[in-house]
């Protein structure tokens, strides 16, 4: 059973940062790749930030130069550092991971940023 848990949320002002963590347990074969998505009130979840197994990022145009994601191998854990955060980035934000054998996709409970002065 895969379990991801995200954490580091909350409530920050306009221009200040934040950074999400999500923990990954029990046993996945293969990952391909770990990720952040955002889900704001009354909108389609998007993708916010991905890192693939060889190290390779993407970044959503509106986060670009703010976001950061990162991983810790040895503590299975992937990082996204938000900075210059923006009331616009206000959202829940997800964590998923790709992999196995059928690349199956894994989601976390989602962790609120509210960016608000």
């Amino acid at each position: 059973q895969v379990q991801l848990v995200e954490s580091g949320g909350g409530l920050v002002q306009p221009g200040g940062s934040l950074r999400l963590s999500c923990a990954l347990s029990g046993s996945i074969f293969s990952i391909r790749s770990t990720g952040w998505y955002r889900q704001a009130p009354g909108k389609e979840r998007e993708l916010v930030a991905v890192i693939t197994s060889i190290g390779i990022t993407n970044y959503a145009g509106s986060v670009k130069g703010r976001f950061t994601i990162s991983r810790d191998n040895a503590k299975n854990t992937v990082y996204l550092q938000m900075n210059s955060l923006k009331p616009e980035d206000t959202a829940v934000y997800y964590c998923t991971v790709v992999g196995g054998p059928n690349l199956s996709r894994f989601w976390g409970q989602g962790t609120q940023v509210t960016v608000s002065s």
